[in-house]
């Protein structure tokens, strides 16, 4: 009897154990979809003359637009300029409810590792845990972050945000609006927002448009997201083919293709953080070189010219590396830039030279020719004027808008 009883104990004890391991292999269990970029923005280092975060700690509400939809996001926050770990206390992310507002009982609270306060290590970035959300397309999230009181002497940033975002004194993450807030326009310490897709769209995945202040939107209005890259996102959400995809702005103000310098690490540099390591990244569009030409006019010994046989290897390079991962890279012809401030008769061969280049190569897997769109077919060296925004640099609005619905969608079904 003693025996049977004890046989029948632990088979008892076996099944609970076997229950029990297949319960806790459930709940940990990663989501089953893919992982698609719905959000980014490029990181800068911005160096505080107060390195303080605050008397009492600093909530900041930032807030982002999604290219693509989701009902189970992550956040990655980063720190990867920072000269000392960076601690975020607690973060949420909302719907915005207009004027940095949000509906608090709606905000899901964010974890990393199942903690609700997490230390970024100086130089790295951190994602967070899944969280329930319905995310819509082409919705502006409030993402809020407190920091407590520490020593940040170098802040990670996407400095030209063309938003409107907000910092508060004190922990006030669950407020409806920050109390006295004070408006900013940059984007501090959040790096992507990514959902979760079923993965059985043959058109998922991300459209990466690497670039400089006209990819970041450069004479567009704040607010608006009229930046061509969220113009082609709005496309490409209204084609019932491609509305899998995901389109992330990794454009940084006066970014330049081969040198470091006041826009930020160089294309080469940053390529893998800020697009090969991007969540679902199947495309990548490149326009870049122009801040590289138009250095020219102030090269220095220690800071000297480029060529465009060394601006053309390094597009090949860039193709080389996102091949490698599986990346389809389509090259975007430079616009035109006569009578900017720093054009020169021998940029303007450089320009030429390139664009030739990426209309003809072999190493591209297609081709955005901006620069045909936006021309003046009548001085093919200049804007047209309805697309000058005036420093005879950037496109207008108008010119933006063209330059998206440029794009041959059919380019992201190869």
């Amino acid at each position: 009897m003693k025996r049977g009883t004890g046989a029948v104990r632990g088979f008892l004890f076996l099944l609970l154990c076997s229950f029990g391991a297949s319960y806790a292999a459930q709940a940990a269990a990663p989501p089953s979809g893919q992982w698609i970029g719905t959000w980014a923005a490029s990181p800068e280092a911005q160096p505080n003359t107060t390195p303080v975060a605050g008397t009492d700690g600093t909530t900041f509400r930032e807030i982002v637009h999604t290219s693509i939809g989701g009902n189970l996001v992550r956040v990655i926050l980063t720190n990867e300029f920072g000269l000392e770990p960076l601690t975020v206390s607690a973060a949420t992310i909302a719907i915005s409810t207009g004027n940095g507002a949000i509906e608090p009982s709606a905000a899901k609270s964010l974890s990393f590792g199942g903690q609700a306060s997490v230390t970024l290590p100086a130089g790295a970035l951190m994602v967070s845990d899944p969280v329930d959300l319905k995310l819509p397309v082409a919705a502006d999230v409030a993402v809020s972050l407190f920091l407590p009181v520490q020593t940040i002497s170098q802040s990670t940033v996407h400095s030209y945000a063309l938003q409107t975002n907000y910092k508060a004194a004190g922990n006030v993450i669950d407020a409806r609006t920050l109390p006295n807030p004070t408006q900013v326009s940059s984007w501090y310490f959040i790096k992507g927002v990514a959902v979760e897709t079923d993965g059985k769209s043959t058109a998922s995945g991300v459209v990466v448009a690497l670039g400089d202040s006209i990819t970041d939107g450069a004479a567009s209005k704040p607010n608006k997201n009229g930046r061509w890259p969220d113009i082609l996102a709005r496309r490409i959400q209204a084609d019932k083919t491609l509305s899998g995809m995901g389109v992330l702005n990794a454009g940084i103000n006066g970014n330049r293709l081969l040198r470091d310098g006041d826009g930020g690490e160089s294309a080469l540099r940053r390529l893998d953080r800020d697009v090969l390591a991007q969540a679902g990244v199947k495309y990548l569009i490149v326009l870049e070189g122009i801040n590289d030409i138009g250095h020219i006019v102030s090269a220095s010994p220690s800071d000297p010219a480029d060529t465009a046989q060394s601006l053309i290897r390094a597009l090949e390079q860039i193709a080389v590396r996102a091949h490698a991962h599986g990346i389809k890279v389509i090259g975007a012809t430079i616009t035109p830039y006569e009578n900017c401030k720093y054009a020169s008769p021998e940029g303007e061969k450089m320009r030429i030279a390139i664009n030739e280049w990426i209309r003809s190569s072999k190493s591209l897997d297609g081709v955005a020719d901006f620069d045909r769109i936006t021309r003046d077919p009548s001085h093919p060296t200049r804007f047209l004027p309805a697309y000058d925004s005036g420093d005879h640099l950037h496109p207008n609005e108008a010119g933006l808008r063209a330059m998206a619905e440029g794009v041959d969608l059919g380019l992201f079904t190869q």
